[in-house]
């Protein structure tokens, strides 16, 4: 390891590279210069799917964040599960220029200070203790920082003066050992741990980019560069010095001096659909612009011919929104520019790609969510297109009975007894069938299957689509993509929904929370699905790998979860029930089927108190919710007057939160009385005198959530309520809200001007996060969650790197609503 003397190598460092002078407290609480931030504490880990690389110290440098979770702790290069400091509180103290948090590891009854003020040389950043370091936390416990790899492939390093080159591919050195990847579940192999890349007291990182420069100096203590992919394909470059023992007061403190450049500003940022729009709707771009930019003239809309000449057809100085987030909006409305054709929008010396003006611009749009997402996600499948395999028939062993009283990851739970006739660790059979990979893990969660059911039957009963390019074989369980065998997919994608949701009350007579891997090993495989498992039941009399017929004795089945929750009832039920409407006449067996669990089910759960067991979002959504749903499915394929008696008795609970329900509620209009379509129509006077649920205060007209899981969700919702109330009281709307949804999922949103949806508009995102994702790619028609709003005031969506899944995970939900929005608007287009 390089010596304290090497400092004086740093010294002789050009002050550009070492110093930021100009670094200050701003009053959103976090450290600025010119196109760069340092954030301490803004952001808190959420806790929702553990360690989300969105706190602790980070830093933005011109326009991307490049580093994050800078705080201590307990291992070089921790995964994404393992412990995380306990938030107790943080302070910003504009006088003196700092910020200080307060956190804890309550296990280990050990609590820090991590305190940062700017000074002359950077900022320092410094880990004060109260008490001495416990001794089981020696060796192990040290301020860490990481920095985004991507941010720094074909870049360099110097480590006190001596130069190293970032690695596009891990291929470090480890050391064997490692009690991070045992607890994690490994059940191969001793492990490893990473042997640091380079140390010294002073690391500059990327010296030769300004724009990613960054100097830290260690004041005390030794810095350490580890790269944490050799052990997680999502691990960063990490940066760390260990805490010493016996100590307190500043046990460790760095400066860390990210380059400014000087007078940079951010690029203009031109929002519009990469798909294009229709002649008649509506076509506003927006600009958005660096804070320290000035306007720069009229904005253009090019018409381009076939020689690529570009032809102004339009050019206005565009209107000025206002401040959102960090930067300055403009919007420039081009909407009464009707003629077909390709163009290209133009402002402040940038263009955009081409995009299409045309009548059938959203004709095809929704064909990769369909031909391409779902099948890809269909689980007990192989999945093969042309010459590749996306996996094989996976899990053949499903499902093992969960253990009780067991708190597991991704937000399942198992409570103190199982509920079935099975004992913990059995296997349940009949579990092996239909249903979708949930998103880019490989768990199957019934609350998200059921949502997939009934917006497939919604698209199915509105709108007929006919289209036919798979083939699914169910007896075969094979899945050929882009292969017609003259049957409509979404029918069949309908019947593999039933086929699982079906297969829970054949094998323990109520809805189960789902089934999902039994630890954090499998849960983060990549990759082949059907390579997960081994395709064996378990058998505890056989030795690990020992195989004997189609058993065997490594246990890596499935868990199933199966706690009653009378929500996850209701709301399978009213999946089933709205599933036999669209069966019936393609598969009458399946459809019987489905319409007697429904009825079976209702009769069930009205028989006795309500099973409320609830965790996370495993086990259902609100109960009344659920149930009226499960009333007004049943009430529309049965019209038996008990369901609108109870659709009635529900309204009191259900009107508070009509926005939610909005779409169920209308869907209930022709099978209910006046006085019901009276509440109703009052409800969505006061929904549409309220801009906020459909705009919020933002320039694109959409609600923009904060929180770990970016809003596309929200946005989808919000065009598809406004086409239900359009259909419901065409006088209260016109739903050109529609239209801005896809607009913002299709360019028009905070950060970039990409399409949200992989494979449709002419640049989308080609990096997400799917079972695909170590490979940086994409999954044609798969919609991410969009632009993240990091706190205070950064919108954030990474092209460069897949694994934020806040931003960049596809869950398997989101294409049939995408698919139900584009239908939507294709019907809106036809009026």
């Amino acid at each position: 390891m390089l010596g304290i003397g090497l400092l004086a190598g740093a010294a002789a460092l050009p002050r550009a590279a070492v110093a930021q002078d100009d670094l200050r407290l701003n009053d959103s609480g976090y450290f600025e210069a010119r196109g760069v931030n340092l954030l301490v504490f803004s952001n808190w880990y959420d806790g929702l799917f553990a360690d989300a690389k969105i706190s602790g110290v980070e830093i933005i440098q011109q326009g991307e964040r490049t580093a994050t979770n800078g705080d201590v702790r307990l291992s070089a290069t921790p995964g994404q599960w393992d412990p995380i400091g306990r938030m107790v509180k943080r302070d910003v103290d504009a006088k003196t220029g700092a910020i200080e948090a307060l956190l804890e590891y309550p296990d280990y009854k050990f609590q820090y200070h991590i305190r940062a003020e700017r000074k002359a040389d950077g900022v320092h950043i410094a880990v004060i203790l109260d008490q001495p370091l416990p001794a089981t936390l020696a060796g192990k416990a040290g301020l860490n920082l990481e920095f985004l790899p991507s941010a720094y492939f074909h870049k360099s390093f110097l480590a006190d003066g001596k130069p190293g080159a970032f690695p596009i591919y891990p291929a470090g050195d480890m050391i064997a050992g490692g009690a991070r990847n045992a607890a994690s579940g490994r059940d191969f192999g001793p492990g490893a741990e990473p042997l640091p890349m380079a140390s010294g007291k002073t690391l500059v990182l990327a010296p030769e980019d300004a724009t990613r420069r960054v100097t830290l100096r260690a004041a005390t203590g030794e810095l350490q560069l580890f790269d944490g992919r050799n052990q997680a394909q999502n691990g960063w470059f990490v940066v760390r010095s260990l805490l010493p023992s016996e100590r307190t007061g500043r046990v460790i403190e760095w400066i860390v001096a990210p380059n400014s450049v000087p007078g940079w500003l951010r690029a203009p940022v031109i929002g519009h659909s990469q798909l294009g729009y229709t002649p008649a709707q509506a076509k506003v771009a927006v600009i958005e612009l660096d804070a320290n930019a000035r306007p720069a003239g009229p904005a253009r809309l090019l018409r381009i011919d076939a020689t690529g000449k570009a032809t102004p057809a339009l050019s206005a100085v565009p209107r000025a929104w206002g401040k959102y987030l960090r930067y300055n909006y403009l919007s420039f409305d081009f909407s009464a520019v009707r003629q077909p054709g390709l163009y290209q929008l133009d402002y402040g010396g940038k263009r955009t790609h081409s995009f299409r003006i045309a009548d059938d611009v959203y004709a095809d749009a929704w064909h990769p969510g369909l031909d391409v997402y779902l099948p890809v996600q269909m689980d007990h499948m192989l999945v093969n297109e042309a010459y590749r395999v996306w996996h094989g028939d996976s899990h053949r062993d499903d499902a093992r009975q969960a253990p009780v009283d067991h708190e597991h990851i991704d937000l399942y739970r198992q409570g103190p007894t199982t509920d079935t006739r099975f004992r913990p660790g059995e296997h349940i059979p009949g579990l092996d069938v239909g249903g979708w990979l949930d998103a880019g893990d490989f768990d199957i969660r019934t609350q998200t299957q059921y949502a997939v059911v009934r917006t497939l039957v919604g698209i199915w009963e509105e709108h007929k689509p006919t289209r036919d390019q798979t083939l699914v074989d169910q007896d075969l369980r094979r899945v050929e993509m882009h292969v017609p065998d003259g049957k409509p997919d979404l029918l069949q994608q309908i019947e593999h929904g039933v086929r699982y949701l079906a297969s829970m009350y054949d094998a323990v007579g109520y809805a189960v929370h789902g089934v999902v891997e039994p630890d954090v090993a499998q849960y983060t495989h990549l990759g082949d699905a059907a390579s997960k498992t081994d395709g064996l039941l378990y058998d505890p009399d056989l030795k690990f790998g020992e195989r004997k017929g189609n058993r065997s004795g490594t246990p890596d089945d499935r868990w199933v979860f199966t706690s009653k929750s009378s929500a996850l009832n209701y709301g399978s039920a009213a999946a089933l029930a709205a599933a036999s409407r669209a069966l019936r006449g393609y598969d009458d067996a399946l459809a019987d089927k489905a319409l007697r669990r429904a009825r079976a089910v209702w009769d069930e759960e009205h028989g006795h108190a309500p099973n409320t067991f609830s965790h996370g979002n495993t086990t259902g959504g609100w109960l009344p919710g659920e149930e009226f749903t499960a009333a007004v499915e049943l009430l529309a394929t049965t019209k038996d007057p008990q369901y609108a008696a109870r659709v009635t008795a529900l309204w009191p609970e259900i009107a508070p939160r009509f926005p939610q329900y909005a779409q169920t509620a209308l869907q209930a209009l022709p099978f209910m009385d006046g006085a019901y379509r009276a509440k109703a129509e009052a409800e969505v006077r006061k929904l549409k005198a309220s801009s906020t649920p459909f705009t919020g205060a933002n320039p694109y007209g959409v609600p923009i959530t904060t929180g770990g899981w970016a809003g596309n969700g929200a946005v989808i919702q919000s065009g598809l309520t406004d086409y239900a109330i359009h259909k419901a009281f065409p006088a209260l709307s016109d739903g050109s809200q529609v239209f801005r949804a896809l607009d913002y999922l299709h360019g028009t949103h905070p950060g970039s001007d990409l399409s949200f949806v992989s494979g449709v508009g002419t640049r989308s995102k080609e990096v997400a996060y799917g079972s695909n994702r170590a490979d940086f790619s994409f999954i044609a028609g798969g919609v991410v969650p969009g632009a993240l709003i990091l706190k205070p005031d950064f919108p954030e969506n990474s092209e460069n790197w897949p694994f934020f899944w806040g931003e960049n995970e596809y869950v398997v939900n989101m294409s049939p609503s995408y698919i139900a929005l584009v239908q939507a608007a294709i019907d809106l287009g036809k009026r």
